[in-house]
């Protein structure tokens, strides 16, 4: 059962949860109208549907609009197990026949880019384009073995100061301070455990090769202190109907830093 629970922040926006067929409970946020084309926003590691929060407002009422907190993440259930990509991905095909959505843009941010192009490649017909955002061909780079290393020694509660410099990390402009707090409060309430398994099936991933041939926006910044230039670049080679954008100066998370921006090439794409 879809219980509608309304937003405080915009009275058009609805948070709900429901069960998948796999018994996994996700909560998601929702706008616009129950049919028709549709948008999927993933959010990143250790984030939920608010890293959305600067986007959502920002987008047309009549335009379908679904964001969900991965399993494991914001308001979605914990299981012990499952946090594989190919996991996280089933979820949201799962949503998508719970939903009712027959097909959508899935627009993923680094780890959601991920999920979203597992997606893309077992239901490409479900996928009417990519927009993927601080993305790259494989996470398996120096700065996530990096990452996971220190990961890895996390222990419960998960340390402030730990969280508020990845959450840092991945801007280079700035961004207000209430949404950054947010953003590091809600990382914060996700288990060690989870962090673990999170990122251990992150760098394990492996898309499929040759790409699905579906429209592909990579969209990045110039900043990236996770994904570099070249792999961005390298990643929009892969599929043969992408597009690149690269936008100067920003960081991991265009989304915040230029919502804006990133609005308008996301409406440029849809529409």
């Amino acid at each position: 059962m879809i219980n509608f629970v309304a937003l405080s922040r915009a009275p058009q926006t609805a948070a709900a949860n429901v069960t998948l067929a796999n018994g996994v409970r996700l909560h998601y946020q929702n706008q616009g109208p129950r049919k028709g084309p549709a948008i999927i926003l993933l959010h990143g590691y250790s984030d939920s549907s608010a890293s959305f929060g600067r986007v959502m407002p920002r987008l047309p009422m009549d335009l379908r609009v679904i964001a969900p907190d991965f399993r494991g993440h914001g308001d979605s259930a914990r299981p012990v197990a499952g946090y594989r990509i190919r996991d996280l991905a089933g979820d949201v095909i799962q949503l998508m026949y719970a939903l009712e959505v027959p097909s959508a843009v899935i627009v993923g941010h680094s780890m959601g880019s991920f999920v979203a192009q597992e997606v893309a490649d077992r239901s490409p017909g479900r996928v009417t384009g990519l927009v993927l955002i601080g993305s790259a061909p494989v996470a398996e780079n120096d700065t996530l073995k990096e990452l996971r290393a220190a990961v890895d020694r996390l222990t419960d509660p998960v340390d402030d100061d730990f969280v508020r410099e990845f959450q840092y990390s991945t801007i280079a402009q700035p961004v207000p301070e209430a949404f950054m707090a947010a953003a590091v409060a809600n990382s914060r309430r996700m288990p060690a455990a989870i962090w673990k398994q999170v990122i251990a099936g992150l760098i394990e991933y492996r898309p499929a090769v040759p790409r699905p041939y579906v429209r592909a926006l990579v969209m990045g910044g110039t900043r990236d202190a996770v994904f570099s230039v070249s792999e961005q670049v390298a990643l929009s080679q892969q599929y043969p109907r992408a597009r690149l954008q690269l936008i100067d100066g920003v960081g991991h998370t265009p989304h915040w830093e230029q919502p804006d921006t990133f609005v308008n090439a996301l409406l440029e794409f849809v529409r």
